[in-house]
């Protein structure tokens, strides 16, 4: 008499693995389908408004100019390693868009003492808070230098 027994070809850790293999898939997909950029504290009001424009020059440096007027109103020389990789970022989006360096940048001084600096072309914005103080500060003095007077940051 011939007993046909059922061999399991798995162990019982194969199994335990292949579950939690399949439950880390799972979980990845439905973080990937969630848009969690859109996740963040609602922003203060905007207390001032700078529109500028970031030209590359031949030297190296970049021009700071006011959108509205026209005019140079401050140059980043050298390192500044803050502010070239917050400006390589935001030109990087809008050549991956096919978007031209037409449309200003607004560095936004908020009621809560942030500040922000947005692509208007793009909608991506760059809380320079989050940076620390040194880093939002190399920022913050573009108001004084365009004569755009910002109430004193707490």
């Amino acid at each position: 008499m011939s007993t046909l027994e059922s061999k399991d070809f798995l162990s019982p850790v194969a199994k335990v693995l292949i579950a939690a293999l399949m439950s880390i898939i799972l979980l990845l997909v439905f973080i990937n389908s969630r848009d969690l950029s859109k996740v963040r504290e609602p922003d203060a009001s905007p207390a001032q408004v700078l529109q500028l424009r970031f030209e590359d020059r031949p030297d190296g440096s970049i021009a700071i100019i006011d959108y509205k007027t026209g005019k140079q109103i401050d140059t980043v020389q050298g390192e500044a390693g803050f502010v070239r990789g917050t400006l390589r970022g935001l030109a990087q989006e809008r050549k991956r868009r096919g978007l031209d360096s037409g449309p200003p940048f607004e560095l936004i001084y908020r009621a809560d003492g942030r500040l922000t600096l947005s692509d208007t072309a793009t909608g991506r914005l760059v809380d320079l808070e989050s940076f620390g103080p040194t880093n939002a500060g190399t920022f913050f003095r573009l108001f004084n230098a365009s004569n755009v007077v910002a109430a004193s940051k707490s």
